[in-house]
């Protein structure tokens, strides 16, 4: 299992990583807000340890950018705020559970495990929709007030993709990872005939909506 941490204290986040390591978890590690949020996007994590007062991004808002982004991935939040209104603040933003530091590795290690126990969160979202289009996840079925379409499973989990991200510029790298999964080789060639193939389909119904290609960066589902 993949572990994020994100903390401004260099020697507790390194030592952070070296326990769980001895724990048998992989860890990715990083010191910034910035670098935080790039790491939840970019990686397929089990669990996210979050500093609350990190530099350029507070961990207030980034948890809250990780949870609009759809990234439902358990996170406890570590900080050295523990007044009962900041730690109502942290759950009320989608933390799973609070720990005021100074705090003993054993029981960090014994809130990782006990989180990663519990059921993962089933998403209750069955269709989306942008524009004039609709996707049914259930049935993966796209269509518009004039047509609709079957996609394949693969095409039905990118168009899930784009219209949970509409509007907003997707590098390849993070669709590849978020779609494929950080771990499974695929070229980026295979990426774009997936992006041909949804094109199609989206003109074959009619779609207001298309998939622009924003130079040497990526792609963006827009009107």
């Amino acid at each position: 299992m993949r572990i994020l941490i994100i903390e401004d204290d260099v020697k507790l986040c390194n030592a952070i990583s070296f326990h769980l390591k001895n724990e048998g978890f992989l860890t990715d590690a990083c010191n910034t807000g910035d670098d935080g949020l790039f790491f939840a996007m970019e990686r397929n994590h089990d669990l996210i340890i979050l500093d609350r007062l990190l530099p350029e991004i507070d961990g207030i808002t980034l948890l809250d950018k990780i949870r609009k982004n759809h990234i439902e991935t358990p996170v406890i939040m570590v900080t050295a705020l523990g007044e009962l209104n900041d730690r109502i603040d942290g759950f009320e933003t989608g933390a799973d559970d609070y720990l005021v530091k100074p705090f003993a590795m054993e029981e960090l290690i014994v809130r990782v495990k006990a989180l990663l126990r519990r059921p993962k969160k089933i998403d209750d979202i069955t269709e989306f929709s942008f524009s004039n289009i609709k996707l049914n996840i259930q049935h993966k079925i796209l269509s518009s007030d004039t047509g609709q379409c079957e996609l394949s499973k693969k095409e039905a989990a990118l168009m899930e993709f784009f219209l949970r991200n509409k509007n907003q510029i997707l590098s390849r790298d993070i669709i590849l990872n978020r779609v494929w999964g950080y771990d499974s080789f695929v070229c980026e060639a295979n990426l774009d005939n997936y992006i041909s193939f949804l094109r199609k389909r989206l003109k074959s119904i009619n779609s207001r909506c298309k998939i622009s290609t924003i130079h040497s960066v990526g792609y963006r589902l827009e009107e």
